[in-house]
């Protein structure tokens, strides 16, 4: 390679990992990393409260409503203090969760500290995902797709060493572990997140307190709401579909989410590029049609084979268009990026909270099948809202 190539890759690299990008990146890795760290603790948390089903159904409900709640009031607390002031005051209040849920030791104890745990990943979602929006403003160029990638490479390090961590050290010496793992991730963010304090006359005619009364906000978040329904169907029922419906091994049964997860991730890295070169739009409406594709596949598949290719293609699909939607929310003129984020983020969540439960109820009737292609007409309707995702490029156009 001449010198000259040499210069050229190392600027690219320098363009592409910015100090401020590096720090909401960390802020992305370490919120994932947090409920990743959550998922293997669950079993051990029911049995210590002493929790059926049920009542661990209820408390998984007190971790949504806690999200759902503190979701707004972040977004109004960025429109008057940034979201990096936002994001790193949540962060700093999330870090010993995991240690809190860890002694807690009856149902009310543990009631409200899932409720803290699920606000505070909330409250922080909405912040590092409006700090994104800034970084993408400041730097001229997409970044969400990669930001939403390291969240998922969070997860997906937390849920994968945490179970073998509490079966060798206990679920409290995991949870020391995690606590001190986040709070390193957040020490090296603290400097480098993007400071973007709103000026004083910035959005003076808006109360950033008062929902929004413009439809944008919430046709996006009808897009994000529509495109994580089916995240959170496959999340929580594709194993069960594989299993029961399509005669899966039980080791088989989780490659559903696996291939879904892993095609997710690797897409969401190469997101920003293709949103680049090809705009925002025409991003969603590819995206859209692949996951379709996936859907139908899923739904129509006569073997687990087929379905695992299909669930694998829908996260090709569904990987970059949360991204897009949180991005569009983010610039919506006239109106703070905390406000329309986190009008967005709570709709797009409560798909992911809410939704699982009601495929529960009709699936006892229909199976699951039929509700995976179901789920596809769900991404006709984002395609028919794909113009709004035009807003997305007021970032680096």
């Amino acid at each position: 390679m001449s010198q000259f190539d040499t210069h050229k890759v190392s600027h690219r690299l320098a363009s592409y990992m910015t100090t401020e990008r590096l720090g909401v990146s960390l802020l992305f890795l370490m919120n994932g990393f947090m409920i990743g760290a959550w998922a293997p603790k669950i079993p051990e948390f029911a049995s210590r409260l002493g929790l059926g089903e049920k009542s661990l159904g209820l408390m998984i409900l007190t971790f949504g409503l806690g999200s759902i709640i503190m979701m707004p009031i972040a977004g109004s607390q960025i429109a008057r203090f940034g979201s990096k002031a936002v994001s790193r005051f949540a962060a700093i209040l999330l870090t010993p969760m995991l240690l809190l849920l860890s002694v807690a030791n009856n149902i009310w104890t543990g009631a409200i500290a899932i409720g803290l745990f699920g606000g505070l990943i909330g409250a922080m979602d909405v912040a590092m995902n409006a700090n994104a929006v800034a970084t993408e403003k400041h730097m001229r160029r997409a970044i969400m797709s990669s930001c939403h990638a390291f969240w998922s490479l969070g997860g997906l390090l937390g849920s994968a060493t945490g179970g073998f961590m509490i079966e060798w050290l206990g679920g409290f010496a995991h949870a020391i572990v995690v606590t001190l793992l986040a709070t390193l991730m957040i020490g090296l963010a603290w400097r480098n997140v993007l400071h973007d304090a709103p000026h004083p006359d910035e959005h003076k005619d808006e109360a950033p307190h008062r929902l929004p009364r413009s439809p944008l906000p919430w046709l996006i978040g009808m897009v994000a709401l529509f495109c994580m329904v089916p995240e959170g169907a496959i999340l929580d029922w594709g194993a069960l579909y594989l299993r029961n419906e399509l005669g899966a091994s039980v080791a088989l049964s989780g490659f559903a989410f696996a291939g879904f997860s892993f095609t997710m991730a690797a897409m969401r890295f190469a997101g920003d590029i293709i949103r680049d070169r090809l705009g925002a739009v025409r991003t969603l409406q590819i995206c859209g049609t692949i996951a379709i594709a996936g859907l139908l596949l899923i739904g129509l598949a006569p073997n687990a084979s087929v379905a695992i290719a299909g669930f694998a293609l829908a996260g090709i699909g569904i990987s970059n268009m949360v991204p897009i939607a949180f991005s569009a929310a983010g610039n919506l003129p006239g109106m703070a990026a905390g406000v329309g984020l986190s009008v967005v983020t709570t709709m797009g969540y409560s798909g992911i909270l809410l939704a699982p439960s009601l495929i529960g109820f009709v699936a006892e009737h229909t199976g699951l099948g039929p509700i995976f292609l179901a789920l596809s007409a769900f991404l006709v309707v984002v395609l028919l809202l794909s113009r709004l995702a035009r807003h997305a490029d007021g970032t680096h156009h």
